[in-house]
């Protein structure tokens, strides 16, 4: 029987100080750049969720050695060509989309075919876009019907540079062929619609051969052959994505303060604290640092009286596309109609996240109109409910089932939310934070 999660009433006013997990994106990168690496890195902080211990997981079938030590991960690069390839080789990228498409590139010139493999929900997502780039490097691929996990990799020992156009503002498309670009001789170019950019500030901090100009829409990005990296110590900060759940639950949750401990702010992340901002929320960066390449603050959140429709300009899309969900509650709640648009990326998720924010608004009982990219919300401000709402069937999708305890918590209702474990792939101390703050 599947494991679920009860919520019969609405969580009362709090005041609290919070530290949230370790940031998803940049513990698998630097998983994966500590195993490139000459020499022992190490890491505090590190996020302990099942996709980062799917990165870990692939690293050391490669040959690399990882151990823990209390509260530090210690990683024994091998260098740049340090993997031990064996035949047979299967990997597991478990539920990680980000794992399963990066390490494509660090696979890239590997003698024997490796199997890629995923669970059920990374199984159906499209691999097709980032195995066309890397077949002009010279790999070949065998995918599933043309398009999905599992697939095999025939690497080859002559790569040649490409020119490559990004036109989704995928990060993990562009950060994949990065990777392939480390391993080629001479200047591999991209093209790159604005997106996450932790590769490529790990990379100018670590300072390999990359060449970054911003434009106001997208990124031109040159990256040569490395030949050594160095070792890179590493602690890692809080994840935006997460904070974001108690961000929402904050502004929604009457007489409530909420301050977030040393959360990773880079700007290609920071869609939902802009759109928030727009919509109403009282929202503060405090004690601002940089550190290693990237921005990190406190986050100050108080409730809001009053939240505002919105129109929300596409430019925060690729900065918010794993927090609609969450703006979707905002916007029940908001006075007015908001719309969303270009938004067909949601469904190419671990669910088709698009038309779940539709179905949990439907069982909100506020009125919504979708289409296969955009979604227009009719908000309302005194929004409480009282009915039961079952949560199902949305192939273990972490941030369904998350959104869905903010939702119930925030408005009221009788909710039975299936598939609590679907928090293992990146929020393990989700529900634990949520006790914490109805103490």
């Amino acid at each position: 029987m599947t494991e679920t999660k009860v919520i019969r009433r609405k969580i009362e006013d709090f005041n609290k100080r919070i530290n949230i997990s370790g940031d998803k994106s940049l513990s698998i990168r630097w998983v994966l750049f500590a195993s490139l690496a000459n020499g022992v890195s190490k890491s505090k902080h590190l996020l302990m969720s099942e996709d980062v211990l799917a990165a870990i997981n692939a690293i050391k079938k490669l040959g690399i050695k990882v151990k823990f030590n209390k509260d530090v991960c210690e990683i024994s690069g091998m260098g740049i060509d340090g993997y031990k390839y064996k035949k047979n080789l299967t990997i597991n990228a478990e539920n990680s989309g980000t794992l399963g498409r990066l390490i494509l590139g660090l696979l890239i010139n590997t003698p024997y075919p490796i199997r890629l493999i995923g669970d059920k929900s990374l199984s159906k997502r499209d691999f097709k876009r980032i195995s066309d780039p890397l077949s002009i490097f010279g790999a070949n691929f065998k995918l599933t019907n043309n398009k999905n996990l599992p697939l095999k990799i025939y690497g080859s020992p002559k790569l040649k540079p490409i020119k490559y156009i990004e036109t989704r503002g995928s990060a993990q498309c562009k950060s994949s062929v990065i990777f392939a670009g480390m391993r080629t001789d001479g200047t591999t170019y991209i093209k790159a619609k604005k997106s996450r950019n932790h590769t490529e500030l790990l990379c100018k901090y670590l300072k390999l051969p990359i060449k970054i100009k911003e434009k106001k829409k997208y990124d031109l990005i040159e990256i040569k052959k490395i030949k050594k990296l160095a070792p890179v110590n590493y602690n890692i900060p809080s994840d935006l994505s997460s904070s974001s759940f108690f961000m929402v639950l904050t502004a929604l949750t009457k007489n409530s303060k909420l301050l977030i401990k040393n959360v990773n702010i880079n700007p290609s992340r920071t869609g939902v604290i802009n759109i928030l901002k727009r919509m109403g929320v009282k929202i503060n960066l405090k004690n601002q640092k940089n550190y290693k390449g990237e921005k990190n603050a406190d986050i100050f959140v108080r409730s809001s009286k009053k939240l505002k429709s919105i129109n929300c300009p596409t430019k925060f899309n690729s900065g918010a596309i794993d927090e609609f969900l969450l703006i979707f509650l905002v916007a029940a709640k908001a006075n007015g109609i908001s719309y969303f648009k270009n938004l067909a990326e949601l469904n190419q998720k671990e669910s088709p996240r698009l038309i779940w924010g539709s179905k949990i608004l439907n069982h909100l009982g506020v009125k919504n109109i979708i289409t296969k990219s955009s979604i227009k919300i009719y908000g309302n401000p005194n929004l409480s409910i009282s009915h039961k709402i079952t949560i199902k069937n949305y192939f273990k999708d972490h941030r369904v089932f998350m959104t869905s305890v903010i939702a119930a918590l925030s408005f009221g209702g009788d909710w039975t939310i299936h598939d609590k474990d679907s928090i293992n792939t990146s929020f393990p101390n989700f529900m634990n934070i949520i006790n914490e703050l109805q103490k």
